[in-house]
């Protein structure tokens, strides 16, 4: 472990670590006034009368609409700060852009997306470097573990989406991009591919062997290049196809960390984006006594070693929880979010709520729209854990309007991948009754008996 240790706390090139807070930080401004300007922080936050949270996290409520704008606007800062501050303000700097972006993603789980998960991970290790150099400056050393640790986490992610890909309906069915590619047969130039049977089959192999494979074709130095290149070809065509926000510049920006950024690696890059005119490919000046000395304090502590390992042993087998739970893991989502399963279904459903006096026996059905947006009740209609949190609001709500002990009840249909829609879950039971633990949820139909319950 000390060998270990010793060899993280090797200094090599800054450059790449530059490279990644630039594009990194700017991406964020770009994230954030993007945010607001589509008026998303009275849609998410300001309108809705109910917020569904995360487990653990339901103490996060929304601040006021003025109060979110000073939140954002600090976000906006506090990225340029991360692209380009230094020392004490840099230190400052990722440490509100975790906050702020980690908070307003906390407000509402139905707002999940992996590559926010992905940012609040990012901003959290950016936390943990050393002070970074001036960006874009040559002749700067950072310890080896500094850039690894991001280089490790994208490897995650990318290795981890291509495993979630390795099942039937994905590989054998084409599914969903079966029922997703033959929308977009308007597309200029390769619409018409979309409309082939084939087209989704291959889409399907390739995106599974992408991610499986990409990152280390990005650590070979032989193969970087034109990894790359396939990198900003296949997120590019993703983010053409399908409406994902910034998550494809994120990839795109972030695995130039995998470049050492020397002249003969980046010969290619220079000939084609001609950035021949630009310092960034000077010689590297490695006699830089000052700057060595001033970084003899970056090697990693024990308490930050220790830290890192325990970040990535969760980030490693976390996602495997899944195997905890019986059933198909699609249908129930137990153990779904959190484990990089990026666009892997097509899942829709429709849930009715009733709600009953315990004291008359009087029942009333519920209008969703009073309470949620048509995201909300989009994402609620699906998703278990999210129909058992709106149940308990119904039922709290309605007893404060003088419902005598409320029982909640909910008749929700689910379609999964163009399949008839069944019953998730049992209608007959009362909501109020259940809690929403990390233990099986047996409240949930088995997704082979679902269709064969009736309803009382």
């Amino acid at each position: 472990m000390k060998n270990f240790i010793r060899y993280l706390s090797q200094f090599i090139d800054a450059y790449p670590l530059g490279i990644f807070r630039l594009g990194f930080g700017l991406l964020m401004v770009f994230g954030a006034i993007r945010f607001m300007a589509l008026g998303w922080i009275e849609d998410h936050y300001t309108e809705p009368i109910f917020h569904f949270k995360y487990w653990g996290f339901e103490w996060v409520e929304p601040l006021p609409r003025f109060w979110l704008y000073v939140v954002h606007f600090l976000m906006i800062f506090a990225a340029l700060g991360v692209a380009f501050a230094t020392k004490f303000w840099y230190r400052i700097s990722a440490i509100t852009l975790f906050l702020t972006f980690t908070y307003t993603e906390l407000i509402d789980l139905t707002y999940y997306l992996n590559h926010y998960y992905f940012v609040s991970l990012v901003c959290l290790l950016l936390c943990l470097i050393p002070s970074p150099p001036p960006v874009l400056q040559r002749g700067y050393f950072v310890p080896r573990w500094a850039i690894g640790i991001f280089k490790l986490q994208i490897t995650i992610v990318y290795v981890y989406a291509g495993l979630a890909k390795i099942n039937y309906d994905w590989l054998v069915e084409a599914l969903p991009l079966k029922i997703w590619l033959p929308a977009h047969d308007k597309m200029p130039l390769i619409g018409e591919i979309f409309t082939w049977k084939i087209t989704p089959y291959v889409f399907s192999w390739a995106g599974m062997l992408y991610d499986c494979t990409i990152p280390f074709f990005l650590m070979w130095r032989k193969t970087r290049f034109w990894a790359y290149l396939l990198v900003i070809v296949f997120h590019t065509l993703v983010g053409l196809l399908f409406q994902i926000g910034i998550f494809p510049l994120v990839m795109i920006a972030g695995t130039l960390i995998f470049f050492d950024f020397q002249k003969d690696e980046i010969k290619p890059l220079i000939s084609i984006f001609k950035f021949c005119r630009l310092s960034i490919f000077r010689e590297i000046n490695t006699d830089a006594t000052s700057t060595i000395q001033s970084a003899q304090n970056y090697s990693l502590p024990y308490p930050l070693a220790i830290f890192l390992a325990i970040f990535f042993i969760f980030q490693i087998l976390f996602p495997w929880r899944y195997l905890l739970y019986e059933g198909n893991l699609f249908w129930t989502e137990e153990g779904y979010r959190f484990s990089w399963r990026v666009m892997l279904m097509e899942k829709a459903g429709t849930a009715t709520f009733y709600v009953k006096d315990s004291c008359t026996g009087r029942e009333g059905i519920v209008n969703n729209r009073e309470f949620l947006n048509d995201h909300q009740e989009k994402q609620m209609a699906m998703q278990p854990d999210m129909i058992l949190q709106f149940a308990h609001f119904l039922g709290k709500y309605y007893e404060k309007q003088g419902v005598c002990k409320p029982q909640v009840r909910a008749e929700v249909y689910v379609t999964l991948n163009g399949r008839p829609s069944k019953l998730l879950l049992d209608p007959n039971i009362d909501l109020m009754k259940e809690k929403d633990t990390f233990a099986p949820k047996k409240w949930i139909l088995p997704y082979e008996f679902a269709g064969r319950l009736s309803v009382d």
